[in-house]
């Protein structure tokens, strides 16, 4: 573990990659839930032999959200995701010559505790430039804003501190990750404890 320390707590040092800004580019994204806790609903047989994702109050809210979320960032497309009921996979793909609007901005006074969540990959100044629009601001703004609906309806909530992302690198690897995240729920059952670990 590293040994730095922000606002008096042990950082983890940041996943991404230090060679890339996350301001342009396609993505394979996974935001998880804390411990992996099935908030989303339950993938159920619709009676006739295939697997349905049935979503949780939480789990549309969650769906709602993530497909808004090109309506605050312009920059952003969200070709396919799916909902599971402990995550969320989703490609996203960000032009970073278009202006955007930082969802957190829409969220009361979260902006700032969102601003040092982004802040803690290095105390030395980010050389990518601004913070409030890349892959790592459209994720905070969407899990903002699923935790401020169950906060206001009084659902037990939370999700994982981290998200998992993959760049992608070619329409191969787009068609083989578009062709994982459409047969997610067909496949849970035997995918549930690695799905985000795709090859």
């Amino acid at each position: 573990m590293s040994e730095e320390k922000f606002q008096g707590k042990y950082r983890i040092a940041s996943v991404r990659a230090s060679w890339h800004d996350y301001r342009c580019g396609a993505y394979f994204v996974t935001v998880c839930t804390k411990d992996r806790e099935h908030y989303f609903g339950e993938i159920k047989n619709d009676g006739n032999g295939n697997a349905e994702m049935k979503l949780s109050p939480i789990g549309e809210m969650a769906d709602e959200c993530w497909r808004a979320i090109p309506q605050h960032f312009p920059n952003v497309q969200i070709p396919l995701w799916v909902v599971m009921p402990d995550h969320i996979h989703g490609i996203v793909i960000i032009d970073d010559f278009v202006e955007t609007q930082n969802i957190a901005s829409l969220h009361d006074n979260e902006t700032d505790q969102t601003q040092n969540f982004a802040s803690l990959h290095d105390n030395e100044s980010n050389k990518f430039g601004p913070q409030s629009k890349n892959l790592a601001s459209v994720i905070r703004g969407f899990k903002i804003g699923v935790s401020k609906f169950a906060r206001q309806n009084n659902i037990p909530f939370s999700w994982q501190s981290r998200y998992y992302d993959r760049i992608i690198r070619d329409s191969a690897e787009m068609n083989h990750i578009a062709e994982y995240i459409e047969n997610n729920v067909a496949e849970w059952v035997e995918n549930k404890d690695i799905d985000y670990q795709i090859d």
